[in-house]
């Protein structure tokens, strides 16, 4: 980072979630930059309303930023490191995807090697309105000092005091969790769908567990147009739990009822049960 000038940082790229991380840098005094090369309309949009600067391509990106900050789907990740690396990069790499502690490592040396400082990150919660609504966890050495391009914006950097990994390994642990009950739960609608006992499993729900009703119809319409995203994190975390020693049909589970709601990918409006369910019983 330059003395006495603002931190300039390189976003790779500007998807719901990146141009919120995009704007809470640039809230916290980042000059924040992104390159519009290939993408779509609607990375065009978000950047604009995120008060981010076109640099072009990704050459010039990479050239005049301090920091890069990939917050890609976790099938980009390596891609996106190697564009980077290519490039000769040597400052600041914050990989701030949903990998496995494996992957992130092995994203570190790929950037590493051209001489760059990796930062591991994990982000917590939706693309945040507000502080408070979601943290980005960093590991590694310097995630203090990346911790800082975010203070007193929407978003909440915490730094772990820890080696890279542990910030992937604390998002995994925790959408582990979130994305394969969420996965579970739709599946379960579309079962009791499918074997006309739904109003009589609402029932039992609203009397022995009573906040699952809503839950589970949050699950499928706060999902289902979002899933796509979640078939790789499903298999970073698989790949996570299998380092661990650990069974890994939990999230392969959830990765494939995931898959079978791909179609959704940009649907206008959330589908509705039925159409999810049929969706997963593959009708």
């Amino acid at each position: 980072m330059k003395a006495g000038q603002a931190t300039t940082v390189g976003l790779l790229h500007p998807g719901e979630m990146g141009s919120v991380v995009g704007a809470a840098a640039r809230a916290a005094g980042a000059r924040v930059l992104w390159a519009s090369e290939g993408r779509s309309s609607q990375s065009h949009e978000r950047a604009r309303s995120a008060g981010l600067e076109d640099a072009g391509t990704l050459a010039a990106l990479v050239a005049r930023s301090d920091v890069i900050l990939s917050v890609c789907p976790p099938h980009a990740a390596f891609e996106m490191a190697r564009g980077v690396e290519s490039l000769g990069f040597t400052g600041i790499y914050i990989d701030a995807n949903a990998t496995s502690p494996a992957t992130a490592r092995g994203i570190a040396g790929i950037v590493e090697s051209a001489g760059a400082t990796f930062i591991d990150g994990g982000i917590i919660g939706p693309p945040p309105a507000k502080h408070g609504e979601a943290r980005l966890y960093l590991s590694g050495d310097g995630a203090a000092r990346a911790a800082d391009l975010f203070a007193d914006s929407a978003l909440e950097a915490i730094a772990l005091d820890a080696p890279v990994g542990a910030a992937s390994a604390l998002k995994m642990a925790f959408a582990s969790w979130t994305k394969t009950s969420a996965a579970l739960l739709i599946a379960v609608r579309a079962l009791a769908q499918s074997e006309g006992i739904e109003a009589a499993l609402l029932g039992e729900w609203q009397r022995s567990i009573p906040d699952l009703p809503a839950r589970s119809a949050k699950a499928v319409s706060g999902n289902a147009r979002k899933a796509w995203r979640f078939v790789g994190e499903m298999e970073e975390i698989a790949a996570t739990f299998a380092d661990a020693g650990l069974p890994t049909g939990f999230s392969l589970a959830a990765r494939d009822i995931y898959q079978r709601l791909e179609q959704y990918k940009n649907a206008p409006a959330p589908p509705s049960l039925a159409e999810v369910a049929s969706a997963i019983l593959g009708e």
